[in-house]
C-alpha cells in the first residue's frame, strides 16, 4: 500500500536514509517529484563543479552516489512499504550526475542535461525499463535512472562535439 505524502513527510525525519533518499525533501513535491528531485540535484552538481575537482574525482563521487543510493533507496522503499515510492528521488540525483560527466558547466549545458535526463528517465528505453522491472529493491530503483543518465550523457557528448 502506498503511503500518503503527509505520512512520508513526517517519516523522512525519522532516519537519515529517508531524508537522503527523498532528496533532502525535494521528493515530497505533490506533482512531478522526479523532476523536482532532478532540479534539486542541480545546485549540488554546481557546487561540485565550483570546487574544481578533476573528472576522475567527480567520477568517484558519482560511483559513491550510485552505490550509497542502492542502499538508501532499498531501505527507504522497504520501510515505506512501497517498491519505488514517488518521494524517493536519490535515483534522479544519480542519473543527473551521470548525465553531467565531463560536461562544460554553463547554464545551457546544465539545462540541456536536465531536459535530456528527464526525457530518458520518463521514456525509459531498453534496458532502463527492463532494469526497473526486473532488478530487486534499490538496484531496480537506481539502475534504471543510471541507464537514463548514460543515454543522456551520450547525447550530451555528441552535442558538445558539434556545438
Amino acid at each position: 500500500m502506498k503511503q500518503p505524502m503527509d505520512k512520508v513527510f513526517s517519516d523522512i525525519t525519522k532516519h537519515p536514509a529517508y531524508f537522503l533518499a527523498c532528496g533532502f525533501g525535494s521528493g515530497l513535491s505533490p506533482v512531478a517529484s522526479g523532476t523536482t528531485g532532478t532540479m534539486a540535484a542541480i545546485p549540488i552538481f554546481l557546487l561540485l563543479s565550483w570546487i574544481g575537482m578533476e573528472t576522475w574525482q567527480y567520477l568517484l563521487i558519482v560511483v559513491a552516489v550510485i552505490f550509497v543510493g542502492i542502499w538508501l533507496c532499498d531501505k527507504t522503499s522497504k520501510d515505506f512499504g512501497v517498491d519505488d515510492h514517488p518521494a524517493i528521488v536519490w535515483d534522479e540525483f544519480a542519473g543527473f550526475f551521470v548525465t553531467m560527466i565531463a560536461v562544460p558547466v554553463t547554464w545551457y549545458w546544465v539545462l540541456t542535461g536536465f531536459f535530456l535526463f528527464r526525457l530518458f528517465d520518463v521514456l525509459k528505453p531498453w534496458p532502463a525499463n527492463w532494469l526497473e522491472k526486473n532488478l530487486p529493491g534499490g538496484w531496480g530503483i537506481m539502475l534504471d535512472d543510471v541507464q537514463a543518465g548514460i543515454y543522456a550523457w551520450a547525447v550530451m557528448q555528441i552535442l558538445i562535439m558539434y556545438f
